[in-house]
């Protein structure tokens, strides 16, 4: 019976008829190389990071392709060739903690200097603390890669895992050392599944909706020399999603995790670069005590580098093995790291990967951790393939690549390890049987404490069981140390902003505020009163100084002195909403693309909480102006708010000052000078009024709208 769920522990139950291992970086990019090539309509990249520079390629020195090796060249030389094709890249808008272990500002060099075909967002639609973490490629809707492997630097290796690998080395030219990960590669029905989850992680992220690829259209991208591990097979999918607005929480992944451990009886073999969560210790821990025979490897990183996974990571490994000692069953669980080269000169390989295998009934990969954060904080995605019971070609194939990833971890050839296990009936004992050679599983014990108020303090923020207020985690492209090429159009974008503002103010305290008196532009404008084409002009003219930042009550005044009230109504409700309109266009077309490229999806974030009351929120800004006209109109374009909420909001927000002005004309002055008790009822039940209404049609248009 499996341990999935949908809707309790899983997502889904898909479909693949292909579904493939691969193990190490050397192995992922070359196979996914090759399947980007055979992309036809749209490629989705999405990770906790994607570098423009890393190196698409196995274990060959240079591919036969004839694109260039790196990913920014190779996805520019890509949809050169195809151009059709569009390339979604998702990336974590990451905490200055790791701005420099990353590409400086990648919306540069994935964006701005790649085709239109390459869309760029910067993932920050998270809680404060979390992360985007899932590490998933999806191809045409047909084909997908979901694992541990973000598309990035400092990834790449061979299985060899050689020590002195020359071609282990970071852009800078720095040696990294020997790193070891999974993905899994699927096609069918689980890919469409993946595209549907990027797809909404997408809009989510960059406010834009993206069409699924049609089936006729999806053709065959899978990688020619990639043999399927699977074939025909389930594949369950779990998430981790933290609660996000109206969103929910899902806690998939953690739910899972403890179903499969629930139902192990002979084995866990568990690879994983973290091991902080209480929940899987205790799981791990109760399972151990009713099951007698059953064992649990661990293969991890013998070390976390860096002073916050020191304190937090390592002191949580500490907890968590403590936990299973306190429980009585630690004598059952090993924890190793593996390593390569001469004992005396051992070199320890870098743990990246989050593989789960059970019994071989249970396999699960993807890009979970077993730490809180993973649990309910991050947003995680696992593939679980699993074998019903008499399903002996499914069991095969989880043994098979049991066999060799510890066959890689110790140095011998998988039918080895497959032989030793047969005899010996244990995963410990096998291990203990062919750990002699070069290739070795390390046994180690962590020491210190974990219990100090630093540790604590640490953990609570880099390792937290639910999203926290951390401003130390709050993701922000700028507060690293950016290249110097970002800061042309950084400064084109202030002496943009500096100029509107200067325009805006211009009016006010220069000897231009003499020009922007109602009564001197009336008098200039009777001039033109007369003429056939007045209202145009009028109208044309709240346009053109829409343009400048020229107040526009100025010229609601100065039409309501030189028209009769009627009359002036209409002109200066169509002048204004004209100007409006061309304003709103500005915005949309010229600001939109740069502005969100510039500052990430924070203007999402402002747009869209405008956006969520629509009619509203544009009202109250026109009744309560909180800068001038023109600003509003542009940034409104740059927004989320549809046009005929805006229309709308804006006629609703202009009009009582419209009517005011227009309805009394030339007593306007004389009311404002010496109000009168009425006077000011007629004002307050107008806005009242017009309030209620706004609220009228706004319940309106969300009940069309739902």
């Amino acid at each position: 019976m499996t341990p999935a769920r949908p809707g309790e522990n899983c997502w889904d139950i898909t479909s693949a008829s292909r579904a493939s291992v691969l193990v190490d970086g050397a192995s992922y990019f070359s196979a996914l190389r090759k399947a980007l090539l055979e992309a036809r309509h749209s490629v989705f990249i999405v990770g906790w990071d994607i570098d423009s520079r890393v190196e698409l390629r196995g274990d060959e020195e240079m591919p036969e392709d004839g694109l260039p090796l790196q990913l920014g060249p190779f996805l520019t030389a890509l949809v050169g060739k195809r151009p059709d094709l569009t390339i979604y890249l998702l990336l974590w808008d990451y905490s200055v903690i790791y701005a420099l272990e990353r590409e400086p500002v990648p919306s540069l060099n994935l964006d701005w200097k790649t085709p239109e075909q390459i869309k760029v967002c910067l993932d920050d639609v998270l809680p404060l603390g979390g992360s985007h973490h899932q590490k998933i490629v999806v191809i045409d809707d047909i084909v997908a890669f979901c694992g541990g492997i973000d598309l990035t630097i400092r990834r790449w290796d061979t299985s060899a895992h050689k020590p002195d690998d020359a071609r282990r080395r970071d852009p800078g030219g720095e040696f990294y050392a020997p790193f070891h990960d999974l993905q899994m590669c699927v096609d069918g029905d689980c890919a469409a599944k993946l595209g549907e989850l990027v797809r909404k992680r997408w809009h989510a992220a960059a406010c834009h909706a993206v069409s699924a690829v049609p089936p006729q259209k999806r053709g065959d991208p899978w990688p020619k020399a990639l043999e399927p591990d699977f074939t025909d097979t389930d594949i369950a999918i779990a998430r981790t999603i933290p609660e996000m607005g109206d969103t929910p929480e899902v806690r998939e992944i953690a739910a899972l995790y403890v179903a499969m451990i629930e139902m192990a009886e002979q084995f866990i073999y568990i690879e994983n670069q973290f091991l902080t969560s209480d929940l899987i210790a205790h799981a791990l821990a109760e399972r151990l005590a009713q099951q007698p025979d059953l064992e649990v490897l661990f293969v991890s990183p013998e070390d976390h580098p860096g002073w916050l996974e020191a304190h937090s990571m390592k002191a949580g490994r500490i907890r968590f093995m403590q936990i299973l000692e306190e429980a009585g069953v630690a004598d059952r669980v090993r924890l190793t790291y593996p390593s390569v080269g001469p004992a005396e000169d051992e070199t320890a390989v870098m743990v990246h990967a989050k593989l789960m295998i059970v019994d071989d009934r249970c396999l699960r990969l993807g890009s979970s951790n077993l730490n809180n954060r993973s649990m309910g904080v991050d947003t995680e995605c696992d593939l679980a393939i699993l074998a019903e019971a008499d399903d002996e070609t499914c069991r095969r194939a989880i043994e098979s690549v049991r066999n060799r990833l510890l066959a890689e971890h110790l140095g011998v050839a998988d039918r080895e390890v497959e032989t030793t296990f047969a005899e010996k009936c244990s995963l410990l004992a096998t291990v203990d049987a062919l750990n002699g050679g070069e290739r070795r599983l390390r046994q180690f014990r962590d020491s210190g404490k974990y219990d100090g108020p630093v540790v604590q303090t640490v953990s609570q923020l880099a390792d937290p069981e639910r999203p926290i207020e951390a401003k130390l985690y709050v993701g922000d492209m700028f507060g690293g140390q950016p290249p110097k090429a970002i800061f042309g159009k950084l400064t084109a974008l202030l002496l943009m902003g500096g100029l509107l503002a200067a325009l805006a103010l211009a009016w006010r305290y220069t000897p231009l505020a003499d020009f922007a008196d109602p009564e001197r532009l009336q008098a200039w404008l009777t001039q033109i009163a007369n003429n056939e084409w007045a209202a145009l002009i009028v109208t044309l003219l709240y346009v053109a100084g829409s343009v400048i930042i020229f107040p526009v009550t100025v010229l609601i005044a100065a039409t309501a002195l030189l028209f009769d009230p009627l009359q002036a109504f209409a002109v200066a409700g169509a002048g204004a909403l004209s100007a409006a309109t061309v304003t709103y266009g500005i915005g949309a077309l010229c600001g939109k693309q740069f502005l969100r490229d510039l500052m990430g999806q924070r203007i999402n974030r402002v747009s869209r909480a405008l956006a969520k009351q629509g009619v509203l929120s544009v009202m109250a800004i026109r009744l309560v102006p909180i800068a001038p006209f023109s600003i509003i109109n542009l940034v409104a374009g740059v927004s989320h708010i549809g046009f005929f909420q805006y229309l709308l909001g804006t006629i609703l927000g202009m009009a009582p000052g419209i009517i005011i002005f227009t309805a009394l004309g030339n007593r306007l002055r004389q009311m404002i000078d010496n109000p009168s008790t009425g006077d000011v009822a007629i004002l307050i039940g107008i806005i009242i009024a017009w309030i209620a209404m706004s609220i009228g049609l706004q319940a309106v248009i969300k009940r069309r709208q739902g």
